[in-house]
């Protein structure tokens, strides 16, 4: 039979070190502890970090059965004994924790101990089972604290045993991750090269390797090649990470946790993510275009340092030079050898002319090499030096020109440009000129879009050219897109219904270049970032009814400009805009796990010391400080979100100060002294403000709020009408996100009541919609929820497979530092407490083998692979 009350829960999921001692006396020494636990990367387990609100001996006891490490801390005092008990606390901690938690005790010099205290030491010196050191002041403390901890990881945690007689299973897949991109075309000319990189990646030994050479070499070609071709050596998956977009190398960490799946929410620092989501997995991550963030070399070592399976595919026109890099120079295509005359045959033996003769036949399928066109484009591919890009470029206009007109043109502009730009390197230059040449062959109105189009980051869909190309004289965007994709200087893609555009990093180059030479280039720059403020105020109310999926895909798709739109107006100090601009596309930032990243952003609002109008700052403080006062609790935030209310309340802004208020009130009660009755008041506004909005979502959030105090407060009952509420009013919205989180709480408030058959199946309602929304978070949620119904059901295996997949998926993601709303925890402790413990762990770690869609389907019990049987 399962509990009855809500589990409380410790800070974090990651090990846990309890940390005993009086709390005044030696607070100091607490501080310090807490600082060495998290230098290594562990979890504090302490009273002042716990959750609120609950009695103060039921904290710790509960704390106590879920952590991994016991550290006792003794200076003077024995502490507090309550009415009713005979020891104090201090000792009462030593006593209950379990026998075969590993201690470590520290015993400070100097001074009288009151009596009790020195009889508990004493007892604990005699303790064959406990580690005890003496120490004088907090420094010395927190040193024998780190190394204490470091050897005792070294010596005891390894792996369960019976995890080893489960066996292993596959190595999780990287779920969620972004996957290399498909080739489009055969890769031509690079054998030898091609084996060399695949020979590097299958060698054990070998953990970074970098492709290095000249734009439009090919070096992304035959990156993307090799890592397909060893996917089976690394079982752990393969995920792409396009660096091009980033310009500043403080951000390539946030850039890879991205491309991984993982959620910032401002919960933990991305490097600590970053470790987590790789940490015992043999992987592969492909860098592309590392050149213009080469300074991020020493995160890039840092990952590789702390992640052992980790191997490392770079491209870059420079070396990383870093310790073990293999690097492998990319030079151009192989030429024809002309000395002996022109010959079909022996042209068609050289790299660069059977890539020119493919990419001729891709636009014109009768094309052939023959004895009359052979001379030309030998001539050709030897004025392009061999350069894929310039080739295909060249190529391209082999559509409508023959190769004898394609000479004569080069005769009169590449081979002119060549020696144009001085100072690059003369494969460089030669790129640079075949670009050139190209867009001499465009129409003035072509020549300007092509230009303008450099502005966007990642891709662009026809909308955005549109706006971006208002006011260039006789333009056609419809028709000189089409023209700019018929010369290779833009590519198109389907995405779903909609088309969307991109250019190689040269050709981009090139046009933000000619883009920089205009006057109007920072109006242009301005007019980028309006149109994506734009699209925030259109995509706003959608994203809380019917279309939120379409939307939330959209808005994903056009990421990196989201980014560069927000640093534009950040960096020209656009306060108001880039507030309005957060403000209206708050739910996909949240969905999509960028809140961390947001916070940031408003910080440089706040700390910018201009005067801010009323929306502006309530905007910058509200997201600051609502998703900050379970993280970093400090004085401001409680403060900071009243004045959020109180300034949105002053615009008339009644969905702002709602949503202030509800953050408010978590904030009270997650104080050391909580305020139930200001947190109630608070809740119950935001209620009616959103009401008076006609605000529904805001509605079904501010109701789930109010059933999850009620439900702390052990008022079952009243929570289960909350959600209830919630989830009529988000279906009455249509808004699936708002469906599955009211499911998830009506499952936990129906389990919680004993209504095991109801609450499986609302778990399972909310697993299957967070998998639509491809929200992560919520699937997690729904595999934990769905893991306490199989414990309370008596079903160990099923119990244990599902906790195993929930745990991968927080991990993966970045969300096992966030602040959870789920109580299976009380009830897998009874399984492990019983007889059934072997068999429950034995079922997790094969549930931590489950591929993200197979885990899924195991919670909604559909079949699945075998690796969950």
């Amino acid at each position: 039979m399962a509990p009855a009350g809500p589990a409380i829960r410790t800070p974090d999921q990651r090990l846990r070190v309890f940390v005993s001692s009086t709390l005044r006396e030696l607070a100091t020494e607490r501080r310090a502890v807490r600082a060495a636990i998290e230098q290594l990367h562990l979890a504090p387990v302490m009273f002042e970090l716990g959750a609120r609100p609950h009695p103060p001996r039921e904290l710790y006891r509960a704390y106590l059965a879920q952590s991994d490490i016991f550290v006792g801390l003794y200076g003077e005092r024995y502490g507090w004994v309550a009415p009713g008990e005979e020891i104090s606390g201090l000792e009462d901690e030593y006593r209950l924790a379990p026998p075969e938690l590993p201690k470590l005790v520290y015993f400070k010099e100097g001074g009288t101990r009151e009596p009790r205290l020195a009889e508990l030491i004493d007892r604990i010196r005699s303790d064959d089972r406990v580690s005890y050191a003496y120490f004088t002041d907090a420094d010395q403390l927190a040193e024998l604290v780190r190394g204490d901890l470091a050897t005792l990881l070294a010596e005891r945690f390894t792996l369960v045993t019976d995890a080893r007689e489960a066996g292993p299973g596959p190595p999780p897949s990287m779920d969620g991750a972004t996957p290399v991109p498909a080739a489009l075309t055969a890769i031509i000319g690079r054998d030898r090269e091609l084996d060399a990189v695949t020979g590097l990646l299958a060698d054990d030994d070998v953990r970074l390797v970098t492709i290095t050479g000249a734009g439009g070499i090919g070096k992304s070609r035959l990156a993307v090649e090799a890592a397909t071709r060893v996917t089976d050596v690394f079982p752990g998956g393969v995920a792409f990470v396009d660096l091009a977009p980033v310009s500043d190398p403080a951000l390539v960490p946030g850039a890879i946790a991205a491309a991984l799946g993982i959620r910032d929410l401002g919960d933990g620092t991305i490097d600590e993510k970053l470790r987590m989501a790789v940490r015992g997995r043999r992987m592969l991550l492909l860098l592309d275009n590392v050149e213009q963030v080469v300074e991020a070399a020493p995160a890039i070592r840092s990952l590789l340092t702390d992640a052992p399976g980790l191997t490392i595919l770079a491209t870059s026109r420079i070396l990383l030079r870093l310790t073990g890099e293999h690097g492998i120079e990319l030079g151009p295509l192989a030429l024809p050898d002309m000395r002996h005359g022109a010959s079909v045959a022996r042209a068609l033996g050289s790299a660069a002319v059977s890539l020119f003769v493919e990419r001729v036949r891709a636009a014109r399928p009768d094309f052939e090499l023959t004895d009359e066109n052979v001379d030309d484009v030998e001539r050709i591919c030897i004025a392009l030096d061999g350069m894929p890009l310039a080739i295909e470029l060249a190529a391209a206009r082999a559509r409508v020109l023959t190769p004898a007109q394609l000479v004569a043109r080069f005769d009169r502009h590449v081979l002119e440009l060549g020696g144009g730009v001085r100072d690059l390197p003369e494969r460089q230059r030669s790129i640079r000129s075949t670009i050139e040449w190209s867009t001499q062959l465009l129409r003035p109105p072509e020549r300007q879009l092509l230009a303008r189009l450099g502005l966007f980051s990642g891709g662009f869909t026809i909308d955005a050219a549109e706006w971006i190309a208002e006011g260039i004289p006789d333009a056609d965007v419809l028709d000189d897109l089409g023209a700019l994709v018929d010369g290779s200087l833009v590519r198109q893609q389907d995405r779903g219904d909609r088309a969307v555009f991109t250019m190689l990093t040269p050709v981009r180059e090139y046009a933000l270049a000619e883009l920089d030479r205009r006057p109007d280039a920072d109006e242009l720059r301005d007019r980028h970032a309006r149109f994506y403020v734009r699209l925030g105020e259109q995509a706003e109310a959608e994203l809380e009814g019917a279309a939120q999926l379409r939307w939330i895909e959209r808005l994903a798709d056009e990421a990196d400009n989201l980014r560069a739109a927000a640093r534009r107006l950040l960096d020209t100090r656009q306060w108001a805009l880039v507030t309005h601009f957060a403000w209206t596309l708050y739910l996909y930032w949240w969905i999509h796990g960028h809140l961390g990243e947001l916070r940031e952003w408003m910080r440089e609002v706040l700390d910018s010391g201009d005067d801010l109008d009323a929306r502006t700052r309530a905007i910058a403080l509200y997201f600051t400080c609502a998703n900050a006062f379970w993280q970093d609790p400090h004085e401001d935030i409680v403060p900071g979100l009243a004045e959020s209310a109180r300034l949105f309340e002053q615009e008339g802004e009644r969905s702002g100060e709602a949503l202030a208020l509800i953050s408010l009130a978590l904030a009270v009660l997650a104080r050391p002294e909580p305020d139930t009755a200001r947190a109630g008041a608070a809740l119950h506004r935001s209620v009616e403000l959103f009401r008076e909005a006609g605000d529904t979502w805001g509605e079904a959030m501010s109701l789930v709020t109010i059933g999850r105090v009620q439900l702390f407060m052990r008022d079952l009952p009243g929570a289960l009408d909350r959600f209830g509420e919630s989830l009529t009013v988000a279906n009455r919205q249509g808004d699936e996100l708002g469906e599955t989180i009211a499911l998830h709480h009506l499952g936990w408030a129906e389990l919680l009541l004993g209504d095991i058959a109801a609450a499986r199946g609302h778990f399972e309602q909310s697993l299957a919609g967070s998998a639509k929304l491809r929200h992560d978070e919520g699937v997690a949620y729904g595999l934990e929820g769905l893991t306490a119904v199989a414990a309370a059901a008596g079903d160990p295996v099923r119990s244990g497979t599902l906790l195993g997949a929930a745990e991968v998926v927080r991990e993966r993601t970045g969300l096992y530092n966030a602040p959870s709303f789920t109580f299976h925890r009380q009830y897998v402790d009874v399984i492990l407490a019983g007889p059934d413990a072997h068999d429950f762990e034995a079922a997790r770690q094969r549930g931590r083998a489950l591929h993200a869609d197979d885990a899924v389907a195991y919670g909604l019990q559909r079949e699945v692979a075998d690796a969950a049987t």
